[in-house]
């Protein structure tokens, strides 16, 4: 055992029993009874409700070079209550990739919610390396159609490109378009091509488009890159964006994308679109119904 890789599992052990100590029995539905010593939940608790051996915790907790997988670490994940932050600490530790991540985005705070609402009318999304668009403001929402009306599953960019017919006719130059996201896509998953949530990804959508399956089995690879965007978009017509990233972490991870116009026509037609979001929302809204925080209205996707 390397000297690195000795200290993570020590890490890993202290980090374990840390959270494991500040689990009160109540809280997971256990007697407290009337002689328990031990602060929080017995490591034993911890390996029944997590269905692993008591052994085998115990070692783990012992900080021993035992066999991890990611889907035990996903139940005793569960069973200490782990938040997202403390979740992707304990797989980093461990060195396993996180079998079900969610869509969680520790970017996504109050304030760079904030920033996306302030950035109206541009159109404006948080998406991750596999396009999952976590969140988006008002002129993103209605970019090709109301984004709201889908269902979080399908707010992925290659799932809409690929498969749903509005966006397949709104997106100008789609043969361009797919295969530069499906190599940045390509070139971003060499990170994580272990990870069950990349490969169910690209599964979903071979099993969904022939395209897709063409344009994945030529193997391309590019980084992502400011480029000029074209949707026509039914209501305002035809749309001349320049599409720039601003990165929120990792080269490779979330990123904030803004769509700027390319000209007077395009600006002209933002401010219609987002004039006409803001109806559309005003019109969702009972009137005994407060305005929904940010975060609210921006629903994230899976």
């Amino acid at each position: 055992m390397s000297a690195s890789t000795d200290i993570r599992r020590r890490e890993l052990a202290d980090f374990l029993r840390s959270r494991r100590e500040r689990i009160t029995p109540e809280q997971v539905g256990l007697p407290r009874g009337a002689r328990r010593r031990t602060p929080g939940l017995r490591r034993e608790e911890v390996a029944q409700l997590s269905a692993v051996g008591v052994t085998w915790y115990t070692w783990l907790e012992q900080a021993r070079d035992i066999q991890v997988s990611a889907q035990v670490l996903d139940a005793v994940a569960r069973t200490l209550m782990l938040d997202p932050t403390e979740r992707a600490h304990l797989f980093v530790l461990a060195g396993l990739p996180d079998p079900a991540p969610g869509s969680d985005c520790p970017y996504l705070t109050p304030s760079l919610l904030e920033v996306l609402e302030r950035m109206e009318p541009l159109p404006a999304c948080v998406m991750n390396s596999r396009y999952d668009i976590l969140a988006y403001n008002r002129g993103y929402g209605w970019l090709v159609d109301d984004l709201d009306a889908l269902p979080p599953e399908e707010r992925n960019i290659l799932w809409l490109i690929f498969t749903n017919p509005d966006w397949r006719e709104a997106v100008v130059d789609r043969d361009q378009v797919i295969r530069r996201c499906t190599a940045q896509f390509r070139a971003a998953m060499a990170e994580h091509v272990a990870e069950p949530v990349w490969k169910l990804q690209v599964k979903r959508l071979q099993q969904v488009s022939e395209e897709f399956r063409e344009v994945w089995s030529e193997h391309e690879v590019i980084r992502p890159s400011s480029t000029t965007k074209r949707f026509l978009n039914k209501r305002f017509g035809l749309l001349n964006m320049l599409h720039t990233s601003m990165w929120l972490g990792q080269r490779s991870g979330s990123r904030m994308v803004v769509y700027t116009p390319l000209d007077e026509e395009t600006r002209e037609r933002l401010d219609r679109l987002h004039a006409f979001a803001l109806a559309q929302e005003d019109a969702r809204r009972t009137p005994r119904r407060k305005a929904q925080p940010v975060a609210e209205r921006r629903p994230v996707a899976v």
